[in-house]
């Protein structure tokens, strides 16, 4: 069986955290029968939260959302099996919505909108299903 092992050879399950060279926390989550399972958190060198989100059966599931150094958000998401689906949002640096639209297989299907920096509605894209 493949999997994250510990020092001692054995596959790791339960808490878990990785540190920075410096000692923070760069991530902290649990494991179980040597895969990430549930809620991770990841951080940024500055001590902010990068991202969080689920794992299921070592697989990146369900919704995650990813901030910037400045604490803003950048783009949320969700997973399926490892792979992107369901609606995507994208922010700029200063917080206002970038794009948003769908993936499917890990590619974008149907209307994907573009904003300006005001927030209005720029243009719409149509991209084949998948």
């Amino acid at each position: 069986m493949t999997g994250t092992r510990g020092a001692d050879g054995k596959l790791k399950s339960g808490p878990y955290k990785e540190f920075f060279k410096g000692g923070s926390v760069s991530c902290e989550g649990r494991h179980k029968d040597g895969e990430r399972t549930g809620e991770w958190k990841f951080y940024l060198r500055n001590g902010r939260l990068k991202a969080i989100g689920k794992f299921a059966k070592g697989s990146i599931h369900g919704k995650w959302t990813w901030y910037r150094e400045n604490g803003k958000l950048m783009q949320t998401g969700e997973f399926k099996n490892g792979e992107r689906c369901g609606v995507w949002t994208r922010y700029r640096a200063d917080g206002t919505r970038s794009d948003e639209g769908r993936y499917l297989g890990e590619k974008k299907v149907g209307e994907w909108k573009t904003y300006d920096a005001t927030g209005k509605l720029a243009k719409i894209k149509t991209h084949a299903k998948a």
